[in-house]
């Protein structure tokens, strides 16, 4: 037991000391109401018939987010049927970042053809509330009788470049046990690409 505690006391420290703030995987996540690229709110409760949700924070103008684009529109096609669908937060502010404005948005929604909701979170409501520290940061939830349980915390896979072709892809393996019943065998994995870009008074 004294083992047990020390261990989860040092988790506590390590999370303090890389600043990661918001949900851990167990935890049961809020629902939002964020504008849609269509104009309409969306909420997760939108999805009647939904089992859990990949809720990808992500923006129009970071590199790794653009690399990442067509990957997340094919999650969205390979799980929304199966009770999956991808729902897409832009974190950033749009006075920072000029390219991430709502406006830019519809044209990148457009653009790229997202079949997948993606939503304005402007003032970094739901992005700091989750904890989202980088675009693109995935978050998998599994829809259960005490709420939005948080499944899955972090990349898509771990092939940037799609050079890769023996990659890890986590984001799909998760879904997959999920469907099956089990629990995510990797549940947590480190979040790589750009830094939000926060509005100026909301840094940290």
């Amino acid at each position: 037991m004294k083992k047990l505690i020390l261990a989860c006391l040092s988790m506590f420290l390590i999370s303090a000391v890389n600043g990661q703030t918001g949900y851990q995987v167990g935890d049961l996540a809020s629902d939002f109401n964020l504008k849609n690229v269509d104009g309409k709110n969306v909420s997760l409760a939108n999805y009647k018939n939904a089992k859990g949700y990949i809720v990808v924070f992500t923006c129009n103008t970071c590199p790794v987010s653009k690399a990442y684009e067509a990957r997340v529109e094919a999650l969205h096609k390979m799980y929304a049927t199966k009770g999956y669908p991808v729902v897409a937060i832009n974190t950033n502010d749009p006075v920072t970042s000029p390219g991430d404005t709502y406006a830019k948005m519809q044209e990148r929604a457009k653009e790229k053809g997202f079949s997948f909701a993606y939503l304005e979170d402007p003032n970094h409501v739901f992005t700091k509330k989750y904890g989202a520290q980088r675009t693109p940061h995935v978050f998998v939830l599994q829809k259960t009788t005490k709420g939005n349980e948080v499944a899955y915390i972090g990349a898509i896979d771990n092939d940037q470049q799609e050079a890769n072709p023996q990659r890890d892809n986590y984001v799909q393996n998760a879904v997959n046990q999920l469907l099956k019943g089990e629990k995510p065998s990797v549940a947590s994995t480190k979040a790589i690409g750009c830094t939000i870009k926060w509005k100026k008074e909301a840094s940290r």
